[in-house]
């Protein structure tokens, strides 16, 4: 590396965010996650013996995935290659491989391949990796923000360890945060800055857990605000409100999806109308299809309300057409008042539960013949035929008729309890 290239780096390493700067390179540093990597936890122990296998990182945003997979970096003997699986793909993993197999050979190094949102990468990329993983010319690291039982391979899945992170907790980002307000080095401590415990929590509770958005945030704040005559800058929470510009918004696709709709859908059967209406923020705010809620609303009607209140399946409807032509943001209210009655219906499952048996009897039976009883007969040949013999008009019988209208193989069954 000639002068101009280590300047360069110099420099891009000093202009580069706080959360890069202040990324732990040492366990010491490292707040939360004590669940995975606290003193004498398996991972910690694997780590310290410098005897790491292939392992993925499950968790959110600014959870510590990528700082963790850099600290093992650090205290190991082994080689350390990063890439993205947005941004790579299996010519770069090839490359990788020839240099990682030739470390092996020559130096008997071993190498540790971090694969940063290795989600990404589609069923034929992670096999190509997978022979690599299975012979030990890599350990693998790989960080994801989704599920690993639906976004990796199942052969991959079973050749490394899962570890799940957590949302960090307050505690842990205002540690975060005070480390790095009082770093002069790498961190904010060159600035005079003054931010009182209480502006520092609201910033913590904005953050959802997420450190990397957390110090960004407060380095945006303290470099867009002029400080008083004495020099000083100081902070409130107007101003980390406006630098943390939150915007609620999470993968409509991913996991987060899924887990909340399910949050709601439970809340409004637990007749729980104030964590039904929260998951309904949840999702409304993040910028969810408010179509897509207004559909679910109207499932939840007929499933877990149904014949209890047969007026619940009309406001569903009601709100979601209402949903349709107005949109967002007006059409928020109504849907909080479908929440809202929905939650305070009595609930009945009968219809769901009845459906569902007849499901299974429609797909595990033969599909046996209409009764000849019950089928129409509009030509002379199906009259000849016995089609419609026998049949007792029900309003002749004052709808008290004894009368078989299930094939023969399932006369007499009930689905209705």
């Amino acid at each position: 590396m000639d002068l101009f290239d280590q300047n360069l780096d110099q420099k891009m390493a000093s202009e580069a965010p706080l959360a890069e700067r202040m990324r732990p390179t040492t366990l010491e540093h490292f707040f939360g996650q004590n669940e995975v990597i606290g003193s004498g936890k398996m991972l910690r122990q694997l780590i310290e013996k410098d005897d790491i296998p292939s392992l993925i990182f499950w968790g959110p945003p600014g959870s510590g995935k990528t700082t963790l997979a850099r600290i093992i970096a650090n205290m190991t003997n082994a080689d350390f290659i990063s890439f993205s699986a947005v941004s790579s793909g299996v010519k770069d993993l090839k490359e990788i491989i020839l240099i990682a197999r030739d470390k092996r050979k020559f130096n008997n190094r071993p190498t540790i391949l971090f694969i940063d949102e290795i989600h990404r990468w589609n069923k034929s990329q992670q096999d190509a990796l997978l022979p690599y993983v299975e012979n030990g010319i890599v350990t693998l690291i790989g960080a994801t923000t989704e599920n690993p039982s639906f976004e990796v391979n199942s052969a991959l899945l079973s050749r490394t360890k899962i570890f799940v992170l957590n949302q960090l907790s307050e505690t842990d980002l205002l540690n975060i945060l005070n480390r790095a307000l009082a770093n002069k080095e790498q961190g904010l401590g060159i600035y005079k800055s003054k931010v009182d415990d209480e502006t520092l929590l609201y910033l913590a509770k904005l953050s959802n857990g997420d450190a990397r958005a957390s110090l960004n945030a407060l380095e945006f704040a303290i470099k867009a605000t002029k400080s008083n005559k004495n020099g000083i800058i100081k902070l409130d929470t107007k101003i980390i409100k406006e630098a943390l510009q939150k915007s609620h918004i999470y993968d409509k696709s991913g996991e987060q999806h899924y887990n909340i709709i399910s949050a709601l859908h439970k809340s409004l059967r637990g007749s729980d109308a104030d964590a039904a209406l929260y998951w309904l923020a949840r999702m409304l705010e993040a910028g969810e299809n408010p179509l897509y809620v207004a559909r679910r609303l109207v499932r939840f009607a007929s499933e877990d309300v149904g014949l209890a209140n047969s007026r619940a399946l009309e406001q569903a409807v009601a709100g979601y057409q209402a949903t349709h032509f107005m949109g967002l943001p007006e059409c928020n209210i109504v849907l909080a008042q479908v929440v809202v009655y929905l939650a305070k219906c009595p609930k009945s499952n009968q219809i769901y539960r009845a459906y569902l048996d007849v499901q299974k009897d429609v797909k595990e039976t033969m599909d046996e013949p209409v009764p000849l009883h019950l089928r129409n007969a509009p030509t002379k040949l199906m009259k000849d035929l016995n089609y419609g013999k026998d049949y007792k008009y029900s309003p002749d019988f004052n709808y008290e008729e004894d009368q078989d209208y299930l094939p023969e193989s399932l006369r007499g069954k009930k689905y209705l309890k």
